[in-house]
């Protein structure tokens, strides 16, 4: 069995692939990632790694190749540009690597016959509404980065009607643990307060610190993953998955604190963003035997172990925003 994986250099992807390769007999895994996000060390030996852009055309035919070389079962997309709060400071970035990026990859699956297509999408699309947040609900996304997922999931729909392209469509929340960057300070809250906690810094919360947000331990997700292409039931399926309890941010910087012995922070300009958000879980229950095994206490630990095994990368700030207007001060160049 050959499948592709995207982004896996990244929190979802390269767990992903160890998890693959230590559970599913006789599976090869093609790895793309550009590394703007991920980082080398993050990738198993055993995967077939091509460092390639999934938007620029010399490399889209390089990763084609693959699937004229052999035939693929399944893709796996995980590669995106995370960057939700920033993403409307750099709108085209995000469109050509989320939106334009998965257009690759769905003429791909067409093209080539693939069984299944398992697209991780985001709790973004449901932008404001009525808490906890079910996959019936219309979308409403209030940035560009759901937008893009939004638009990357209505793409996937029409490829079913159209060419009869199977999905799942996974929206995950707020996933943490072993791989993730830490070193980005746009994104991941919980990477962003251990890598102040390492650099002996302020954890920073903007706002008030009582947005309410569910956080889900990597290692409870990626059986999920690999179900969502496999389980007839999973079929053209949206489904969120992880978070079964929520919890205020003031309150998951207290846990963190204890966990890290550090207890500075400091409270900065609110952004543009949901205050409340969470979802059902029943439906990944039902359909993908979701099981929540380890609880935020215990998986902050756990990162947190990760966490002081890293190398003392520097943080990787925006050189350049496409839009500057309104942009916090926390930001700012």
């Amino acid at each position: 069995m050959r499948v592709l994986v995207t982004g896996c250099a990244g929190l979802l992807g390269a767990n992903f692939c160890e998890y693959l390769l230590e559970n599913i007999d006789n599976i090869e895994i093609i790895g793309v990632d550009d590394l703007s996000g991920g980082y080398i060390e993050n990738v198993d030996k055993r995967v077939k790694f091509l460092k390639t852009n999934l938007t620029d055309k010399m490399d889209q035919k390089i990763i084609e190749k693959e699937f004229k070389d052999g035939y693929i079962d399944y893709i796996f997309a995980f590669a995106a540009i995370a960057c939700e709060g920033l993403s409307p400071f750099i709108r085209q970035y995000t469109f050509i690597n989320n939106a334009v990026a998965n257009a690759f990859l769905i003429n791909c699956g067409i093209k080539y016959k693939i069984k299944r297509f398992v697209y991780t999408s985001s709790m973004a699309v449901y932008g404001k509404g009525q808490v906890p947040f079910s996959e019936d609900l219309v979308p409403n996304p209030i940035d560009t980065y759901g937008i893009a997922k939004y638009a990357c999931e209505m793409d996937l729909k029409v490829a079913y009607d159209q060419h009869g392209l199977e999905y799942c469509i996974i929206r995950p929340h707020n996933v943490y643990g072993k791989y993730q960057n830490i070193w980005d300070p746009y994104r991941n809250v919980l990477g962003i307060w251990m890598y102040n906690a390492l650099h002996n810094k302020p954890f920073t919360i903007y706002g008030d610190g009582e947005q309410t947000r569910a956080f889900s331990y990597i290692d409870d997700i990626l059986p999920c993953l690999w179900k969502a292409a496999i389980k007839d039931s999973a079929k053209n399926e949206i489904v969120n998955v992880g978070g079964m309890k929520h919890i205020s941010l003031n309150d998951a910087k207290d846990i963190l604190s204890k966990i890290t012995n550090h207890n500075d922070y400091v409270y900065l300009e609110k952004r543009h963003e949901v205050k409340h958000a969470w979802s059902t879980y029943q439906k990944s229950i039902d359909i993908l035997d979701y099981k929540e095994t380890v609880t935020l206490e215990k998986g902050l630990q756990l990162m947190w172990d990760w966490v002081k095994t890293c190398p003392d990368r520097e943080k990787q700030y925006w050189k350049e925003y496409e839009l500057d207007t309104n942009i916090y001060s926390y930001w700012k160049v």
